[in-house]
């Protein structure tokens, strides 16, 4: 794979080409050869995003509803329709040679991108390839039976039908099982018993002679099996490589920030609600709508009179999200940290800070509220620190008494801790939000995900005070120029020095300010 500054004009020229090669037999693949096409930077940049976000939308909707089901399949379905790939993942019918090949190449390219992204670490790996297997399922039960024959022989897996006498047999062998019906309709496909072990473990085939008959919906269990250890044996290779590409200094800082990357919409400043919000609103807010995470730093700044730098950073940044304009956020801050000091103090130690995150300081760059995301895998808190997720940086037993505040019953507060044991923080933050916001019960499913707390906020006052005026000029995904990566990766290393209690505003802290924003 070749990578350019060449525009996309110039990869169109390839589009023809690939409708009369015979690189994709079939829309399913198991991705075993890499590609060998020349793209722009941009185009492996979207390609990556986009793939990032169908991967996101299957770990969300498996958390929230069982895997197979109808509604896991309508809702998955409805999330991957979202992105740029729903051509190339969901089934299209009547579609043109031409664009088929231009969507299966697609698929095939934003996979192997989002491969060298995802081989860096066994945690990576193991989610990259729980992800990618329940996306196969998922493609793969959308297929009619003649599109799964067309793959299986596309994909040289010798897995074929049985003869009619040979199925009549297995039918009579099965004939009185309960659980069994439409059996005449059902199609068999014979395989070594050693291939369907899980199935076998289940007790979901009819077994002789070795070999084990396998109904045409459990199919998918042993091309499953296949697919792993095709792919994760590619993922070792593929870390085993890796090194090699530290040396192009235009790809490795993208990839390594993927996996923390924020894809929702864009809360950066250029927005119409600044100055929405004013420093005397922001205590009735933060008990109606503010999600917990910023709840608690509001709670330590009111108490404390003070707040240390990763705190100031999250919870500033996140008031500029929501539109409190920066002279506002000067006297909201103000106001509360000479409770402490005087305003020279603040003046010298405080403000430049709170006007660097406005862009006003500094290299002057319009920085964006951090997203979920960045505030779990970054910066994690430390003694006296409260900023960070509560859903994944508390103690368990003091995140059950401070969501128990809420008003939320015992099964409540069990449903929120019930995906906070699993490890989805996410998930649990949106459960807390359903439960306080009156849309759910205990015992339901997740019906939402949130990815950013001010998409908490926005959505809370939605239902507070009904949706307001939609923007002249919409928010989009935020995408951050290779270019741009490539020359802030590529700067001397800056020894960062955060005080912990009254930083003073150093030439070095300043830098240390520019690294954390980047």
């Amino acid at each position: 794979m070749e990578f350019g500054n060449r525009t996309r004009t110039k990869s169109k020229t390839n589009d023809a080409s690939r409708a009369t090669d015979n690189r994709y037999p079939h829309r399913l693949q198991l991705y075993t050869q890499p590609p060998s096409d020349t793209i722009s930077l941009q185009e492996f940049e979207e390609l990556a995003v986009e793939r990032l976000k169908v991967l996101k939308a299957v770990e969300t909707v498996g958390i929230t509803q069982q895997k197979g089901t109808v509604k896991y399949n309508e809702l998955l379905e409805k999330e991957i329709a979202a992105t740029k790939l729903k051509d190339s993942i969901l089934r299209i019918k009547s579609v043109h040679p031409e664009k088929e090949s231009d969507n299966s190449y697609r698929d095939h390219l934003s996979h192997f991108i989002l491969r060298l992204a995802y081989c860096r670490s066994e945690d990576l790996r193991r989610w990259f390839l729980t992800q990618e297997l329940d996306l196969f399922r998922f493609r793969f039960q959308m297929e009619d039976t003649r599109s799964r024959a067309q793959f299986l022989n596309a994909s040289n897996l010798k897995y074929k039908p049985v003869s009619r006498e040979e199925k009549n047999y297995v039918v009579k062998q099965l004939d009185g099982l309960d659980h069994m019906s439409n059996i005449d309709d059902i199609e068999y496909y014979k395989v070594p018993f050693t291939e369907a072990l899980d199935l076998v473990r289940n007790r979901k085939v009819f077994l002789q002679s070795g070999f084990a008959y396998v109904p045409q919906d459990d199919l998918v269990s042993i091309l499953l099996s296949v697919y792993r250890t095709l792919l994760s044996q590619a993922l070792t290779v593929t870390a085993r490589a890796l090194p090699s590409m530290e040396e192009d200094g235009r790809l490795l800082p993208m990839l390594c920030g993927l996996s923390k990357r924020y894809l929702g919409q864009d809360y950066g400043a250029r927005q119409q609600n600044v100055g929405a919000v004013t420093a005397d609103m922001i205590d009735m807010l933060s008990k109606k709508s503010f999600p917990l995470c910023m709840q608690n730093i509001h709670t330590t700044i009111r108490h404390t009179h003070h707040l240390r730098h990763g705190s100031r950073l999250q919870y500033g940044l996140f008031l500029k999200g929501i539109g409190l304009s920066l002279e506002e956020a000067l006297r909201f801050f103000r106001t509360e940290f000479i409770k402490n000091t005087d305003v020279d103090t603040f003046d010298k130690k405080y403000s430049y800070g709170i006007r660097y995150n406005y862009g006003k300081e500094g290299k002057k760059t319009d920085y964006t509220p951090y997203g979920c995301m960045k505030i779990i895998m970054n910066n994690a808190p430390a003694t006296g620190d409260s900023h960070g997720c509560p859903f994944r940086h508390f103690d368990t037993d003091f995140l059950k008494q401070r969501i128990s505040t809420f008003g939320l019953t015992k099964d409540g507060v069990e449903g929120v801790m019930k995906y906070v044991k699993g490890g989805h923080c996410q998930v649990a933050c949106a459960k807390f939000f359903e439960l306080t916001h009156g849309i759910s019960d205990s015992s339901s499913e997740v019906e939402m995900f949130i990815q950013h707390p001010n998409q908490y906020f926005e959505h809370s006052q939605k239902l507070l005070n009904g949706p307001a005026k939609t923007p002249s000029t919409p928010r989009g995904v935020k995408i951050v120029n290779s270019q741009t990566a490539t020359s802030r990766s590529s700067g001397s290393d800056t020894s960062i020095k955060v005080e912990t209690m009254d930083e003073t505003m150093s030439q070095e802290q300043m830098q240390a300010m520019e690294d954390d924003m980047v």
